[in-house]
């Protein structure tokens, strides 16, 4: 110490004027601590950056607080406004501050523009919006509101005409539409609040109304209820439920979901709870359906599915990653029963469905609406229901269109497995369908199942994406013993050891079954190796009634007949059928067919005759006429050949003698037996040879004998031969 000056010797001084403050060591010792100070440089520099911004933070939230944020409105509108591309205006009081750590938004009469195309002005309008934003998960892009509470807020959810933009996709107004997401809520509570959905497209238009029952009392939980109302092409439908929020939700609680609606024939009650409000991810519902046709219900997708009659149904419902899956599905529809698991989803924006269902037992009338029946007529008719009269003539064929436009809107894989089909007219079973659809295309491949004891393999492919839709049938039968095939057709099954196979390889156009086969164009093919036929069915189709009286008196009807080969094919032209061949080789007679049907009319016009190789007294030798329609077939035996035969007789029975009488009716056994190489081969008429390599001249001689209208053509009248029937 300088006694003189009272100064600290280790004081400085400035080499003008004398002391510079105090000493360095002492200004370092108020800014940073003693145990900072002995730490490396760069740490120091770290410790004290980090409580300069500590102390910004603080400064920031205490102005915040103290001022609740209310300078931010302007700021917050016109970046809000920037950000959506839509005018956002908050008219009344607002506040963005922490409180203390969590996000605390309150504005009152917010307003959010919707985009000009849109019906409503307004996508968003509320009274009051008064919320709390989880900090953390925010500042990682996660909106998760621990509490909101909503007063007269409105929100319009809108698609264009077209399907192509929505009110929810904010920012660039050509941008593709997004998914709506909400935010997570914990705990919510909504007054005097609703929102409207328009969907024109889909012709789905509703309102609903949301309101919150307040807790009283005791009690902790707030009971959001909903209802609302629209209507869904042009059918109305109503809703209601309700939604309780317990107060512990964020502490691990859950919110027990009801949910009734009705519409369209159907009814759905979903049951269950929810993690929060607004949170659909590990739900654990219940659903129960029941209506007059499920497809109505996937119709609020915008999925078209077939057809079904009456049905119920149960099944879990969840949501995980974005996926409801149902699964433990039990129900029936119709007379059949279905269970199975299907997800729906939306990868890349385009909804898909995957489902993987099963029957045990299905009643043939209940696949009919899958095809295109009506299930209306067949709950009413049963299977008389699949017959319409259309101008005087009966119709089998299904006419129902192909919903073109809802298959463009979805993708699906579904797999469908069943076990055994109750049919009256073939014992079907084991039914193997996969299903796939994309952008258009649907494909059943495979589509197999046995019938008899033989397999049905097929695929078939529908293409919805051209201005027409293109339809192509590849469908393949393995060996099925023909007494098992047709046995319900009266055949029997002893002594009968023939077996037939085919395929079925045709295109058509068209967006209903009846339309694609009335314009298809290909090849029918059904082939029969060497086998056995019960004697009689062969005597019968002749009509040689001297053989078969013969037999009858000897107790021989049941001895079996050798096949040697046969071939029953068509060459399909614009929707028509010609018999190209029919011919069918036997040891005794050669069986030949000529004529054809129609798939536009769906009439019949074939004779089949059948000629023998040996001598019979006796045998009409005329064709066994096959006529009226696919709904109702006629079988005429007496031909106007058969009819001449029987006048010439009983001519030659009165001028000459009674032995005459028969002459008409004797057949001298010289029909030409069939080389069987072209026959199993499954070839046209053309390629067909007698057993001694020639060219045969009695099949592939069918011609269009009658034009749609029924009136004879010059071209039939010439060509018409032995009095075979033509085609329609």
């Amino acid at each position: 110490m300088d006694i003189r000056s009272g100064q600290s010797a280790s004081a400085t001084r400035t080499p003008a004027n004398g002391w510079a403050g105090p000493p360095r060591r002492w200004a370092k010792s108020v800014w940073t601590p003693a145990w900072l100070e002995r730490r490396p440089r760069p740490l120091r520099i770290a410790v004290r950056t980090v409580a300069i911004l500590l102390l910004t933070l603080f400064a920031i939230w205490l102005i915040l607080f103290i001022t609740k944020g209310r300078f931010l409105k302007g700021p917050f509108e016109r970046f809000a406004t920037a950000q959506l591309e839509r005018e956002v205006d908050v008219g009344g009081d607002f506040q963005l501050y922490f409180a203390p750590f969590n996000v605390k938004f309150y504005a009152e009469d917010v307003r959010i523009a919707n985009p000009a195309w849109a019906r409503s002005r307004q996508f968003f309008t509320a009274k009051k919006v008064d919320t709390r934003l989880a900090t953390l998960p925010l500042i990682f892009g996660d909106r998760i509101l621990r509490f909101a509470d909503l007063d007269g807020a409105r929100v319009a959810l809108e698609w264009d005409a077209g399907n192509k933009r929505n009110s929810w996709t904010f920012g660039d107004p050509n941008r593709p539409p997004e998914p709506l997401e909400l935010p997570q809520i914990r705990r919510a509570a909504i007054t005097q609040s609703g929102l409207s959905y328009r969907d024109p497209k889909l012709q789905l238009f509703a309102d609903i109304d949301i309101d919150t029952v307040r807790a009283t009392g005791t009690r902790i939980n707030d009971d959001i209820r909903f209802s609302g109302r629209g209507t869904m092409r042009a059918q109305p439908f109503t809703l209601s439920g309700g939604l309780k929020s317990p107060n512990e939700t964020i502490a691990g609680g859950r919110n027990a979901l009801t949910l009734h609606a009705t519409g369209l024939g159907n009814t759905l009650d979903v049951a269950g709870t929810l993690p929060g409000p607004t949170e659909l991810e590990g739900a654990d519902l219940k659903l129960q359906a029941r209506g007059g046709n499920l497809s109505r219900i996937f119709d609020f997708l915008g999925v078209a599915i077939p057809d079904t009659r009456a049905y119920r149904l149960t099944s879990a419902l969840t949501y995980e990653k974005e996926v409801w899956k149902l699964t433990g599905m039990k129900g029936l529809f119709g007379d059949s029963d279905l269970a199975g698991s299907l997800a729906v989803s939306q990868p890349r924006g385009r909804l898909y469905l995957k489902a993987d269902l099963a029957t045990r037992s299905l009643n043939i009338i209940d696949a009919g609406p899958f095809v295109g029946y009506d299930p209306q007529r067949l709950d009413k008719m049963g299977t008389g229901g699949t017959v319409e009269t259309v101008g005087g003539r009966p119709r089998i064929l299904p006419d129902a269109p192909l919903r073109v436009a809802a298959l463009k809107r979805f993708d699906a894989d579904v797999r469908y497995r069943v076990t055994r089909v109750r049919a009256e007219s073939f014992p079907i079973s084991q039914v193997d369908l996969t299903l796939g659809l994309k952008n258009g295309l649907m494909e059943l491949k495979p589509f197999n199942f046995v019938v008899a004891d033989g397999t049905v393999k097929s695929d078939i492919s529908i293409d919805a994406r051209p201005a027409v839709v293109r339809t192509e049938y590849d469908i393949r039968l393995s060996p099925t013993r023909l007494g098992t095939l047709l046995a319900r057709f009266g055949t029997e099954e002893s002594g009968t050891t023939g077996t037939v196979s085919g395929r079925i390889r045709m295109v058509g156009f068209g967006d209903s079954v009846r339309a694609s086969l009335a314009t298809s164009n290909g090849r029918i093919a059904f082939v029969m190796p060497q086998g056995t036929f019960w004697t009689r069915n062969i005597q019968l189709a002749e009509l040689d009634l001297g053989t078969f009286v013969q037999k009858m008196f000897q107790d021989k009807l049941k001895k079996p007949v050798e096949i040697n080969c046969g071939l029953i094919a068509f060459t399909v032209r614009g929707g028509i059928a010609a018999a190209d061949p029919i011919l069918i080789d036997t040891k005794k007679n050669v069986m030949l067919g000529r004529g054809g049907f129609s798939f536009r009319s769906e009439a019949l016009d074939m004779a089949v005759r059948a000629d023998g190789k040996t001598f019979s007294l006796f045998s009409g030798q005329s064709p066994v006429g096959v006529g009226g329609y696919f709904a109702a077939p006629k079988i005429d035996p007496v031909s106007d050949e058969l009819a001449g035969r029987a006048g010439a007789g009983l001519g030659l029975g009165v001028l000459a003698s009674p032995v005459a009488a028969i002459l008409p009716f004797i057949d001298p056994g010289d029909a030409k037996a069939a080389q069987c190489g072209p026959v199993l081969a499954g070839a046209t008429a053309a390629a067909q040879r007698t057993s001694k390599g020639k060219p045969r001249d009695d099949v592939g001689k069918g011609t269009t004998a009658k034009s749609e209208d029924g009136k004879q053509s010059r071209e039939g009248e010439k060509k018409q031969r032995k009095k075979f029937l033509g085609i329609f």
